[in-house]
């Protein structure tokens, strides 16, 4: 059998990182909407977490940014003259639209796309499915260039599936891989896929925020992915995970191989998933699912959404044990350093070590870093087909670093979005980094 592994594809973040507050049911985003953020720093912690990654053994690979401020889509909104004056009159007449159109957010790499191995597909090919990210204007903006990036990392066709993404309606809402989770024996066998949805149809959902995933998107995915039906189990997330600012399944759930660790709270009717996850488990994998349960009275929804506790990545180490890369805000919320502190102490728990990581520019945005990755499950042969300059060595590492440094702002406020330079100061950034990446002309204006 071919060697497989797991790759995580790690989202750059953009020179325009900063703090809008445009992401309506994402706490931490509103909280700190109009804060003034540090682009040069929220790279370097990327950066800085990829490295402890492989450290770990983990392999690395990174996706571009998008180019922003996006005139095209300003362009399309009403906005006429030279590049310059687009953002100028944007910044003057329609503030809300430029940050918009100037958001960094395509970093979060696990809202990209939805991917399936090749052991689980019907063609025996990686399935990758961009996210339509419906649900707000700047994410909606993102599909067609993430779909040209991916296609730029992944471009052999007779191993990897491309589709478009799911049609522009709110009632195919995709969220990407922050809505799924695939659980199998290891990496390289079978898995069973759980797709985790807000709302069906019409139906009612959340009070206070609104759910972004449908049902119907997650059934799209899986059928365009080729996934026969009994690898794939969809879930509801519970309404009131959603109200407490668990916008995305990963703020309150997270997978790897045969372990699921989850809060009490996260699914409608959990008792009923976890025996149906059980079952199918059993049958797919050919052993048990282990199944962590944080109960309410040892972590509250509102303290997971505080610490990220959740999206933490789960990863798999060289001698088969499992650690969780959890953000450094996990520290500070005592119920949950307690919990992380049981978990590893306790013999029979199936994560041997934490390690913390500082990614605080993002979560200010509300990622943590699992937000960060797309988490692509691969045969030696599938990696050898990638696009060789995005996979991550110590030197590419240091080279994104000194691009960094070179490149972005250390501070931008808010009305700093209107300044004509930062789009050529991004445009130059990008240009120098598709050639350190290998990719190309990926972005319009190098057309």
């Amino acid at each position: 059998m071919t060697a497989v592994h797991e790759l995580n594809l790690d989202g750059i973040v953009g020179p325009t990182h900063n703090y809008a507050g445009l992401s309506r049911g994402n706490v931490a985003s509103t909280a700190h909407g109009g804060e003034v953020s540090h682009p040069r720093e929220a790279a370097l912690q990327g950066i800085a977490k990829m490295r402890l990654l492989m450290s770990l053994g983990v392999r690395q690979a990174v996706l571009p940014p998008q180019e922003r401020p996006n005139v095209r889509a300003l362009r399309r909104l009403g906005f006429t003259g030279t590049d310059a004056q687009v953002v100028e009159a944007a910044a003057q007449r329609e503030p809300r639209l430029l940050a918009a159109c100037s958001s960094a957010s395509a970093m979060w790499a696990a809202n990209a796309a939805t991917v399936v191995p090749s052991a689980d597909t019907a063609d025996g090919r990686v399935h990758i499915t961009p996210a339509n990210l419906v649900s707000t204007l700047h994410r909606s903006l993102e599909a067609p260039a993430t779909a040209r990036a991916l296609r730029a990392v992944f471009p052999d066709e007779t191993r990897f599936a491309h589709h478009d993404p799911l049609p522009a309606t709110g009632a195919l809402g995709d969220e990407g891989a922050a809505n799924h989770t695939r659980l199998a024996a290891s990496h390289a066998g079978g898995g069973l896929h759980l797709f985790v949805h807000g709302r069906r149809g019409e139906d009612g959902g959340p009070r206070r925020f609104p759910a972004r995933q449908a049902l119907e998107a997650s059934r799209a995915v899986a059928r365009l992915s080729g996934l026969p039906d009994g690898r794939v189990i969809h879930a509801r997330q519970a309404p009131e995970a959603i109200d407490a600012g668990a916008f995305h399944n990963d703020v309150v759930c997270v997978g790897n191989e045969h372990v699921l660790l989850h809060h009490e709270q996260a699914f409608a009717d959990g008792r009923a998933l976890v025996a149906r996850l059980r079952d199918a488990f059993r049958r797919v994998a050919g052993r048990d699912l282990v199944v962590v349960a944080v109960p309410r009275e040892a972590v509250t929804l509102q303290e997971a959404v505080a610490s990220y506790l959740f999206n933490s990545q789960l990863v798999t180490l060289p001698d088969g044990r499992m650690a969780l890369v959890a953000p450094a805000e996990c520290r500070e919320v005592r119920a949950v350093a307690g919990f992380l502190e049981a978990l590893v102490e306790d013999p029979s728990s199936p994560v041997a070590e934490v390690h913390v990581v500082d990614t605080r520019q993002s979560m200010r945005n509300g990622g943590g870093p699992a937000c960060l990755r797309l988490r692509c499950v691969l045969t030696g042969e599938e990696a050898a087909a990638m696009a060789p300059g995005v996979v991550c060595d110590d030197a590419l590492l240091d080279r994104l670093a000194a691009w960094v440094d070179r490149h972005y702002r250390d501070r931008l406020a808010p009305a700093d979005l209107g300044d004509p330079s930062l789009l050529s100061e991004g445009r130059a950034a990008l240009d120098e980094l598709t050639g350190i990446l290998g990719l190309g002309a990926l972005y319009d204006f190098q057309r």
